[in-house]
């Protein structure tokens, strides 16, 4: 039985690991029902259409996991009391020491062209303060792009977009995974008694233990629980990864001009 491949190399880094494979995940039962129960033996209407709706699924998949998975984070932020980045830089947070956070603040205020709060104007306006604070959070993400560079940074961002689109696509997945369920049921009582011979009753057999699995991992392994962890530790990632930046502040300006002298 030759199944289709569908190739990835389209995609990249992120989009293969961040929203392709959780859309993979979630439509893996209706994937292992097309895969399974349509016969690949030979060039046909139905398997070129069976085909045609794999890419179609998976990349609509894909897209939604995107849009799910945005429109999760105001709930992400509502749950640990703001945007952790933002909130660990601010005075009144010990994640970071305030000799450390003081040289953060420092480095980022020269980056951006504008001074820093003072302890005096973020206890009087925490809200001006964390402006400041959020448009250097989005000044550090902005330039720690070089995945090689930063790819410790890179690899934390992946595990949350991951988990997050997951979790965006969870009961959207156990839907379609019920139809799937509920859809193998019909076909194995419709034929009842079942032949351990038949070809056809081991695959729609295959394809209700894939949704069974499936469905315990919806059920334990994408929960909310995971994402705030996996939140927690890019946003302190992206905050850590300033001292990479000042470590590499006095080898750019150390680097000489060139000669505008006509020879």
């Amino acid at each position: 039985m030759a199944i289709p491949q569908v190739s990835l190399r389209g995609f990249d880094a992120y989009s293969r690991n961040a929203r392709i494979y959780p859309a993979i995940i979630a439509v893996a039962p209706a994937l292992a029902a097309m895969a399974l129960l349509v016969s690949w033996s030979g060039i046909s209407v139905s398997n070129s259409i069976a085909a045609f709706g794999i890419l179609l699924i998976l990349y609509a998949a894909s897209d939604v996991a995107r849009q799910q998975g945005k429109r999760l984070e105001p709930k992400v932020w509502e749950r640990q009391g703001g945007v952790r980045s933002v909130k660990w830089l601010r005075r009144n947070d010990p994640t970071f020491d305030e000799v450390t956070k003081d040289r953060y603040r420092a480095f980022l205020a020269a980056k951006l062209g504008r001074p820093a709060p003072s302890a005096e104007e973020e206890e009087g306006n925490q809200a001006a303060a964390d402006e400041f604070y959020d448009a250097a959070c989005t000044w550090l993400r902005e330039n720690t792009r070089d995945t090689k560079k930063f790819k410790l940074l890179f690899d934390e961002n992946v595990s949350y977009g991951f988990r997050r689109n997951m979790l965006g696509l969870k009961w959207p997945a156990a839907i379609l995974n019920l139809i799937v369920t509920v859809t193998c049921a019909w076909l194995l009582w419709k034929r009842w008694p079942l032949d351990p011979n038949d070809n056809f009753t081991t695959r729609v057999l295959i394809v209700l233990v894939v949704a069974l699995i499936h469905a315990a991992y919806l059920l334990f392994a994408v929960t909310w629980r995971g994402l705030l962890e996996a939140s927690y530790t890019y946003g302190r990632q992206l905050i850590i990864s300033t001292e990479t930046l000042m470590a590499d502040a006095p080898k750019r300006r150390a680097k000489p001009k060139a000669s505008t002298t006509r020879a």
